[in-house]
């Protein structure tokens, strides 16, 4: 794993920085305040969302209500980024869940939720929160805390970060697991189906012996029930057949009473329909007689209207001739009254010339010839005039005699051919209902003749039934069912007793089982408490030899890293680590020295090798790869530069490459001189600003 870049918001001092990692040795270099320990607070942050406290307070910045820190690292060849937020929610801070993301590249591993963020960290840099603490991260003042820890203390904790303590906690465990399985084996061997198991068998062979003779018993039960049920049958479908019988001849008897009284109505019906028939024949004989004198009426009126010459089989013709008949009077009045204004007009001018011998029209004198002549043409035409009035007068007046008598008879030839119409309806429809009438006889007749017959076979069928076999049945059925009963109640006793010796079967089976299956489960208990016994010696066997194991390798790694960090320039010294994981030094003449005894720069160096010693070797344990990244939060606390540890401790680190990354945080510009990449921490009006010197 290597963090390339790391980017806070509104984290304590830094409002916006960026700050960028590379691999190899990296120093983040800046006086006290200037917020170079955030950096390292918000990459712990970033990658395990835990706090280090109780709350947030040492991360957000006062008066900010949310922050945002975003960590890009890679690891195998891939590029990931982290997004984590806080949120100042009253008087509390919590982590912004909203704003928590992890991506592959640009891909969206998962987000919102801590859980399956841990769960990808882990399956990516095999990390979690307790390892990057204790192996990555070495704190302030924290580099030689194993080396000053007790044997005893630095054993149990070691114990615990290899997984060694883990078999300690099995083999205490086990014992619990194993004191149960004996209580439980004690608990069978006084189990008193256990101890019985052979009376329970010989129980379970009598009452199966029991069961096999009621089982044969109870198959003739059911033989013999099943006759008497198929008796018993028989005689309910007698008697139900013989019962259903009196009902249907009860039925029958109604029935002769309905036809009795269905006939009586009927016959009356026939002689009230007769009555009725007679009756509609008297109509329709007087209807009849009506319709002939109508017809007699309309022949005159019809007689009348052909004299004028109009034919009353066509209406319309005679509408059209009533019409002529008044356009004749007006043309006859109009000529009349044409005539006597000419005659009018010629009496005029006979008065005009009797008193002047002028002409009336032109006004030019005449002679008294011509005057004479004039006026005798004159009196001849009015008398011409005097005829005609009087010929068409005459016409005129016999005009309208004609055209009265023809109105007249036109009106009453319609009232008759009217009343004759209804006349006609009327008739159509009592002979109509004369018809009906004469059918509803017929049918009522037929009825009669149908009922009548009826009648007849139901008495003779009332007359075949004998109530004396229906009382025979009724006694056979009681005998029946008394039989069926007893042979039920027989049967039901023995089912019951069978129900009993079947739980009784069942009870003894199961009581049998179950001390078979506590008698296996005692055996397999027995195995588990040698199998257990055997386990948890070999658990107590197996922790010292997995820790003189570690041990072994631990100081292998340790000398190797001292090697490195010495490189040559210092004498060389001997590491050696015993059962509790206590370093010491040989030297070459073989003298052991306590770690207390060592100057200040080896005890340095040492506790520097140890650590990377140890995290070398718990990272391959538990994840399977070597320790890629360290952390180391002010190193150089309590060293001096006049001595040259500080100088000698960052040489020692700037040589060593076998963790890919370093980053360190300090104040030491002589220790930081030795770092291959320095960011330059310093702070203006509250506000931290990142450089970098190389």
């Amino acid at each position: 794993m290597k963090i390339e870049v790391v980017q806070l918001e509104n984290i304590r001092s830094h409002v916006k920085s960026t700050v960028p990692f590379t691999s190899g040795f990296n120093c983040l270099l800046g006086g006290v305040g200037t917020g170079k320990s955030r950096v390292r607070y918000a990459l712990d942050f970033a990658l395990f969302g835990e706090p280090l406290g109780r709350s947030f307070e040492y991360l957000l910045r006062e008066g900010a209500d949310s922050g945002r820190i975003t960590v890009q690292f890679s690891q195998n060849g891939r590029t990931y980024r982290i997004v984590r937020g806080l949120k100042r929610r009253g008087k509390g801070i919590s982590q912004d869940l909203e704003a928590l993301k992890l991506y592959e590249d640009e891909k969206l591993l998962a987000s919102m939720k801590t859980d399956a963020v841990a769960e990808q960290i882990k399956a990516i840099t095999g990390l979690d929160k307790e390892l990057y603490r204790e192996i990555m991260w070495v704190r302030q003042e924290h580099l030689k805390e194993l080396l000053d820890a007790a044997p005893r203390d630095r054993q149990r904790r070691l114990d615990e970060l290899f997984g060694l303590s883990d078999y300690e906690v099995a083999w205490s465990n086990i014992a619990v697991y194993q004191r149960d399985y004996e209580t439980e084996k004690k608990v069978y061997e006084k189990d008193a189906d256990v101890v019985g198991l052979e009376k329970l068998s010989t129980e379970y062979n009598r009452t199966t012996e029991e069961f096999m003779l009621l089982e044969m018993e109870l198959q003739d039960a059911v033989g013999r029930l099943a006759a008497a049920k198929r008796a018993l049958d028989a005689a309910d479908e007698n008697l139900k057949s013989l019962e259903e019988k009196k009902l249907l001849i009860e039925e029958l008897r109604r029935k002769e009473a309905k036809f009795q009284a269905n006939i009586a109505s009927i016959q009356e019906a026939l002689a009230s329909l007769s009555r009725r028939m007679e009756d509609k024949k008297t109509i329709i004989a007087n209807l009849k007689q009506r319709q002939n004198s109508l017809d007699a009426q309309a022949t005159i009126y019809r007689q009348t209207l052909e004299q004028a010459g109009i034919f009353a089989s066509q209406p319309e013709a005679l509408r059209r001739q009533l019409a002529a008949f008044d356009d004749k009077l007006s043309s006859l009045r109009a000529e009349q009254e044409a005539t006597l204004r000419n005659l009018w007009a010629d009496q005029k001018r006979t008065e005009s010339l009797a008193l002047e011998s002028r002409c009336p029209l032109c006004l030019q004198p005449l002679n008294s010839e011509y005057k004479n002549g004039l006026m005798q043409r004159i009196q001849q035409e009015n008398i011409e005039r005097h005829r005609m009035m009087e010929h068409l007068q005459s016409e005129i007046e016999k005009l309208q005699r004609t055209k009265a008598a023809v109105n007249e008879a036109a009106s009453n030839l319609q009232m008759l051919t009217t009343k004759a119409e209804e006349l006609k309806t009327r008739l159509s429809e009592e002979e109509r209902n004369l018809s009906d009438l004469t059918a509803e006889i017929e049918a009522k007749r037929q009825l009669e003749a149908d009922l009548t017959g009826q009648f007849e076979a139901l008495r003779f069928e009332i007359g075949r039934f004998d109530l004396s076999d229906l009382e025979e049945a009724r006694a056979q059925r009681e005998q029946a069912f008394r039989q069926y009963y007893r042979l039920e109640s027989e049967l039901r006793a023995k089912e019951n007793r069978k129900k009993d010796l079947l739980a009784r079967l069942d009870e003894v089976k199961e009581r049998i089982d179950h001390a078979q299956e506590k008698l296996e489960r005692m055996q397999k208990i027995t195995r588990a408490v040698e199998v257990l016994s055997a386990i948890r010696d070999a658990y107590r066997s197996i922790q010292p030899k997995l820790r003189s194991e570690f041990v072994k390798v631990l100081r292998n790694f340790v000398q190797q890293v001292l090697d490195r960090l010495v490189g040559g320039e210092a004498p060389l010294l001997n590491v050696v680590v015993d059962e509790t994981y206590t370093p010491y030094v040989k030297s070459e003449s073989g003298v052991e020295r306590d770690v207390a005894n060592l100057s200040g720069g080896e005890r340095t160096l040492l506790a520097f090798a140890y650590r990377l010693g140890l995290g070398q070797l718990i990272m391959q344990s538990r994840t399977g790869h070597s320790l890629s990244m360290l952390v180391l939060d002010e190193p150089t606390e309590s060293l001096g530069s006049e001595d040259g540890s500080i100088d000698r401790l960052a040489e020692a680190i700037s040589r060593f490459k076998a963790i890919e990354q370093i980053i360190a945080v300090t104040h030491s510009e002589a220790f930081a001189e030795k770092a291959e990449h320095v960011i330059v921490l310093e702070k203006e009006a509250g506000i931290s600003r990142i450089s970098l010197e190389k």
